[in-house]
């Protein structure tokens, strides 16, 4: 069931909420095709995203929604043949299609796609090269199925010629059972690693190797294949490509030297974690040194993401400079490692690790980023593998990295056969034997009551599970009390008023400010916020207000704590802030002093904090971090 190709194309999207279609979503309106869609419910972010793009989204499914007769009916790989729109369409003649290829017929022609590829690590390695190639004003286009920090969003339609797309191997659609990739046409691809992940859908290992192999075959002859050197499976698919080959990997204490350099056209070497949390390493090409780079993604499997990017780039003649510059201020995916908030000085996470292999190597970062502090994993077996016995004891092995861990109950366990369902409970047992603290504690309620009783000052605690785990992240924040979390677009006007009633009116706080704030609520509500523009090297700490009835306990110096210690992890160089009356606050809480205005960077100087009429009348003070 092909597409066909047209200027104008009228497009109707079933299950328009979920990350992937409403990305393609984006682009087609950016195309300027028209596009509708329908879902059973859809909730912000994504929600305000269609508004904001103008898609009409039906609610609930039903077959009037494609009354409008559009010329395609896109269909996701999780509705069926007997989908109640799909039936409508079939009965009406309508043509199906999938997302994967609307994208490929519709928006790659004439553009050189770079495909990122493999079983770990597509979503972020996707998202650094194309904040790399924006980074160098290239322009690029991208679909991603995550949503990169920076941009907010899983796509861009861009000008340039290159399009980064994540190539995912999971079926297409219940009519198109090939892989999504198969319809991306790459000419450059990054293969990250090959295993056994899927497991509902592929019988066996030999069929996961089989799916990348067609990928890699048909890359054309003068194409560019840049695999890991450190996943054999991959190593073994990549011999049956006929384009160019650049093999890339890490040399450290688990990968020396003589194992992989011989094997390898780009390696990593000399990573060393600085007090920030920030990742520095010395990059090698063809046995000579390339550069030193800098990364806020912590852990050994994002050098490997970060060296495959810096190959893209490269080959792809971006200037060195211009990639070092993107991979130290790539701010990473949400859902990977992701800051849910702070409250009573336990760190909340959340990422969306639910094989074993990102299990381990999610938490072996985090050893690194938060050393010296106590690492509390909370895990949901939900996604189709993570609830099968297939890494029973895999899983036990990978939670082993963590000082305690929580595991909760089976998500719907009915759709597994009970034969070979994955069993909780033994993995808390075989933790707990092991000698890791662990416990099964099948109701979020509990986790919630349990966690908020023993996590303390200093802890961490990662949440690991593929969907919402019943919002357990902010329902654990809540029970701690006085949670410090990143702002959302629908606080904004919550953080409007608050600014008003602070006498801060002349604040910026748009809409599309929602990635700077940072918000403290207590038992009344909005308590205080504070906004972080960071600008490459240097950043400027704004908007620092707290609520009238809620001054004197503490809540200003939170705040701005918090934007300090985001800034240090970005690898922000230089704090700035303007302030009319809380000179001696900052000079003696954080060690900020006053500067001339003539001193600043330009960036800073032009920024709207302090080109605003009031600002002259204000101190301008900085930090050095």
């Amino acid at each position: 069931m092909g597409t066909f190709r047209r200027a104008h194309v009228r497009v109707h999207l079933i299950g328009i909420g979920g990350t992937g279609m409403g990305a393609v979503a984006g682009l087609l309106v950016a195309a300027g095709h028209e596009v509708r869609g329908s879902d059973t419910a859809v909730y912000p972010p994504m929600s305000e995203q269609l508004a904001a793009l103008g898609v009409p989204v039906m609610q609930p499914y039903s077959a009037d929604n494609l009354a409008w007769k559009p010329d395609l009916v896109v269909v996701g790989n999780v509705h069926g043949k007997d989908h109640i729109e799909v039936k409508a369409a079939q009965d009406a003649g309508l043509q199906l299609t999938s997302f994967p290829a609307v994208l490929g017929e519709q928006l790659l022609d004439g553009k050189h796609p770079v495909v990122v590829c493999g079983t770990h690590g597509k979503t972020t390695t996707t998202s650094l090269v194309a904040h790399i190639f924006m980074e160098a004003g290239r322009d690029p286009s991208l679909f991603v199925g995550g949503v990169p920090v920076a941009l907010g969003q899983g796509y861009r339609l861009g000008k340039g010629e290159d399009f980064i797309i994540e190539g995912d191997e999971y079926d297409t659609a219940f009519f198109d059972k090939g892989p999504k990739f198969a319809h991306y046409r790459p000419r450059t691809a990054i293969l990250t690693s090959v295993e056994l992940d899927h497991v509902d859908i592929f019988p066996s290992f030999d069929a996961v190797r089989d799916v990348f192999k067609k990928l890699v075959t048909a890359m054309p002859e003068d194409g560019l294949l840049v695999v890991c050197a450190e996943s054999a499976d991959a190593m073994q698919v990549a011999k049956h490509a006929k384009c160019r080959l650049e093999r890339y990997a890490v040399v450290d204490d688990s990968a020396p030297r003589e194992d992989d350099v011989p094997n390898a056209t780009w390696w990593a070497e000399n990573l060393e974690v600085g007090k920030s949390g920030r990742v520095a390493f010395d990059v090698f090409h063809k046995g000579e040194r390339f550069e030193r780079f800098e990364t806020l993604l912590v852990g050994r499997h994002n050098v490997l993401n970060c060296v495959a990017a810096i190959a893209v780039a490269h080959a792809r003649g971006i200037a060195v400079k211009d990639i070092q510059r993107g991979v130290a201020s790539f701010a990473g995916v949400r859902r990977r490692q992701e800051l849910r908030g702070i409250a009573g000085g336990v760190t909340v996470l959340d990422d969306y690790a639910h094989h074993p292999t990102a299990v381990r190597e999610t938490l072996k970062a985090l050893r690194k980023r938060f050393p010296k502090r106590r690492l509390i994993a909370v895990y949901e077996p939900r996604s189709a593998t993570s609830r099968r016995k297939t890494f029973q004891q895999e899983f036990s092995d990978a939670f082993a990295y963590a000082d305690e861990v929580i595991v909760g109950r089976l998500f719907d366990p009915s759709k597994i056969p009970a034969e070979e369902r994955f069993d909780p409970e033994r993995l808390a047992l075989d933790l707990h034997r092991a000698g890791t603290k662990a416990s099964y504690t099948p109701d979020v309620e509990n986790i919630v009551k349990q966690l908020a009783v023993s996590a303390a000052p200093g802890d961490v605690v990662c949440v690991l599970s593929s969907g919402s785990f019943e919002g357990l992240h902010d329902r654990l924040l809540d029970a701690i009390g006085d949670p410090m979390r990143p702002a959302q677009r629908a606080d904004m006007d919550a953080v409007r008023k608050l600014l008003h009633e602070a006498g801060l009116d002349d604040e910026p706080a748009r809409d599309d400010q929602a990635g700077s704030f940072y918000l403290l609520h207590n038992e009344d509500g909005l308590a205080g916020t504070v906004a972080l523009d960071v600008l490459g090297d240097d950043a400027i700490l704004r908007s620092l207000a707290v609520h009238p009835d809620a001054r004197g306990v503490g809540y200003g110096w939170m705040l701005a704590d918090m934007a300090v210690s985001q800034a240090r992890w970005r690898g922000v160089r230089r704090i700035y802030l303007v302030t009319a009356a809380a000179s001696d606050f900052f000079a003696a809480k954080f060690g900020f002093r006053v500067v001339d205005r003539s001193t600043v960077a330009k960036a800073v100087g032009t920024h709207e904090t302090f080109t605003r009429p009031t600002s002259t009348q204000l101190v301008a003070m900085r930090l050095d971090l």
